[in-house]
């Protein structure tokens, strides 16, 4: 297997659990707090690493005491971390979720993730590796970066989320494209809800897949997955699961599926894998401390 390599943010999430979500103006007690690491970089590369690659994680973290903790954790699961940057003058990324009723409502202070730059990057793409990006980090970094794992022959990720602008290029540097149908919608123009045909959501992903990726994928949570590429699309079906908080579900499915394609899966393939270690991460609270183990996602398979 080859190695993969996360370009990505690294957060601390602040997580509030409730029985409901507050509404605008209101003040709700009786709610719980935890502190856990997060970032989708990070949830990535810790999904990788948990699942069996050899990984590492490139991006900016603050020199405070949260991204101590981020950089620690990241050691504690066997990623190295030795091309995450630590900056004196901006925070630590920090995001706020919500959980209510097994579902999530998150806000990001990006801090120093957003001086992130090609520039801090020392490591060379290798033409056996599976690099990775999303778009919690600068566009003009994320490209970069693709660029040049496209040039040296790695395979490229790119997870279009949460969806900001990007040059058309480059779509172009991408292999395989991960996003869920709200990115997907913002992507193509496709007026998509969650109730939309999988016929709907393929027909949005043969869109986007025209502008350049080898192959598109779109998330679709309890529904599964639907994967374009040029043999045209396959649904994938979703593993059953007891829902406790879906932080870091579509982040568990980026590095479960980086794993597979650096072991040499298809797109289709790895998105079955990749299905079933997400099924296993939404039964956990937190984003990178519910990553799936390869045990776990063995047994999620074997009962399927």
């Amino acid at each position: 297997m080859s190695r993969v390599v996360v370009c990505g943010s690294l957060n601390m999430d602040v997580i509030v659990e409730s029985a409901r979500r507050p509404q605008a103006g209101e003040t709700l007690l009786g709610a719980k707090v935890s502190f856990l690491p997060g970032g989708k970089g990070l949830n990535q590369a810790v999904a990788a690493a948990r699942l069996g690659a050899v990984t590492a994680m490139l991006g900016t973290i603050g020199h405070d005491a949260f991204g101590n903790t981020l950089r620690g954790f990241l050691a504690d699961n066997d990623v190295d971390s030795s091309g995450v940057r630590a900056l004196r003058q901006h925070a630590t990324g920090l995001a706020l979720i919500q959980v209510a009723q097994g579902d999530n409502a998150i806000t990001v202070a990006s801090g120093a993730i957003l001086h992130f730059t090609s520039a801090m990057v020392r490591a060379k793409p290798r033409s056996d590796e599976v690099w990775v990006a999303q778009f919690e980090t600068p566009v003009e970094t994320t490209h970069a970066l693709l660029m040049q794992a496209r040039h040296a022959g790695a395979r490229t990720v790119l997870n279009l989320a949460p969806f900001v602008p990007h040059p058309v290029r480059l779509l172009k540097c991408v292999d395989v494209a991960v996003l869920n149908e709200i990115e997907l919608a913002q992507a193509t123009g496709v007026h998509l809800r969650a109730a939309s045909s999988r016929r709907t959501v393929a027909e949005a992903c043969e869109r986007l897949h025209a502008r350049g990726p080898r192959a598109v994928i779109a998330t679709l949570g309890e529904r599964g997955a639907v994967v374009v590429t040029r043999d045209g699309p396959t649904n994938i079906p979703a593993f059953p699961a007891k829902v406790v908080d879906t932080t870091g579900a579509g982040d568990c499915f980026v590095g479960a599926l980086a794993v597979k394609l650096a072991a040499g899966a298809t797109p289709v393939e790895a998105a079955r894998y990749a299905c079933a270690a997400s099924s296993c991460a939404v039964e956990k609270l937190g984003a990178g401390p519910s990553m799936p183990s390869v045990k776990d996602v063995a047994a999620r398979l074997a009962r399927a």
